[in-house]
């Protein structure tokens, strides 16, 4: 089995040391981050099968965090299953963290094999919904498989590519605003220059030049869109 892909976002060294620890190598690639900010460009520029949160934490705590994630981003990012972790046990901590988008909710101390259970629970859940492909026309992505195809006919894109085709798909019809798809790609860092029109183009000479009819849509100062080509009828599958 592929091994699950977790984030802990934890500022407290031992802490996250007991989870490195006791988490099998074998059933879990873990990545680490120690603050909100670089837990969080580390959700929207990586894919991950679950988020393991703390509330309290330096420069973004974990509530906002976590509502950045359900409110802003675009792709997997904005549906990534999370566990918030914290010390706060009342009913109104825990229905704040519910309010901005958390799946579930552990309290510390908390034991080590029920952290490992639950991250399974959110884990498989997770995957199994990825195996249903997305498709607006006749595009298609199988986001568990990172594979593209218009008409069958399959499409190398890369992975930034793929990602933006992602962010298309879930927003459409409406527009993906240019902040947006850079704050999905590259978190809180964009590049200077314009790399992604450099991305974007490229992306269209793979979906849309070899076939009659473009999909990829630009509003200019604003963003993008799918569109559908003329000769498909105007349905879509989630």
């Amino acid at each position: 089995m592929t091994p699950l892909r977790v984030l802990i976002v934890e500022d407290h060294p031992g802490i996250a040391q007991n989870i490195a620890d006791y988490l099998s190598e074998e059933e879990f690639e873990l990545d680490f981050a120690s603050d909100g900010l670089g837990g969080l460009h580390l959700a929207l520029t990586r894919s991950y099968d679950v988020l393991v949160l703390d509330i309290m934490l330096p420069g973004l705590d974990g509530l906002e965090l976590c509502r950045k994630l359900r409110q802003e981003a675009s792709g997997p990012a904005s549906g990534i299953p999370i566990l918030m972790l914290t010390a706060r046990d009342t009913v109104a901590d825990k229905l704040a963290g519910f309010r901005v988008g958390t799946d579930d909710y552990l309290t510390k101390p908390f034991a080590l094999e029920e952290l490992e259970a639950r991250i399974h629970a959110l884990g498989q859940r997770q995957r199994r919904s990825q195996r249903q492909p997305l498709q607006v026309g006749p595009l298609r992505l199988d986001v568990g498989r990172r594979l593209a195809s218009r008409d069958d006919q399959a499409l190398d894109v890369t992975p930034t590519g793929f990602r933006i085709l992602l962010a298309l798909i879930k927003g459409y019809p409406e527009v993906v605003t240019r902040e947006e798809m850079e704050h999905l790609i590259w978190g809180t860092e964009p590049p200077l220059s314009d790399a992604l029109r450099t991305h974007v183009a490229a992306l269209r000479r793979v979906v849309d030049k070899p076939f009659d009819s473009p999909m990829i849509e630009t509003l200019y100062g604003v963003g993008w869109r799918l569109r559908l080509p003329a000769t498909t009828a105007p349905e879509s599958e989630p």
